[in-house]
């Protein structure tokens, strides 16, 4: 990932997310609900950046990595730097095409 993207959370992190996925990792999906509603990576689920200081001890009980993505990755950034400072294991999953095609 670039610079910028890195800076300010426009990209996937360097990971497999397909083998994070098959090993249990959860996918949050930080669109608005109208967004997650118009198509979504298979088994995500919806958590808006908006309300997800509201779910955190719901997303510490996966117990579990964590993989966010939104639209473009910038929503994603942001959550991402939030639930790490909350002392989870995050990755930025990135937009929301990105993430289906990781996976496939």
């Amino acid at each position: 990932m670039s610079f910028f993207g890195r800076m300010f959370g426009g990209g996937m992190d360097d990971v497999n997310y397909k083998e994070l996925v098959q090993n249990g990792a959860v996918l949050i999906d930080v669109r608005t609900p109208d967004e997650f509603g118009q198509g979504h990576v298979e088994n995500a689920i919806n958590i808006p950046l908006q309300v997800i200081g509201n779910e955190i001890e719901k997303i510490k009980a996966f117990n579990k990595p964590v993989i966010v993505y939104c639209l473009s990755g910038g929503r994603a950034g942001s959550a991402k730097s939030f639930l790490e400072g909350q002392g989870l294991e995050v990755y930025n999953g990135g937009g929301v095409q990105a993430m289906a095609a990781a996976l496939n």
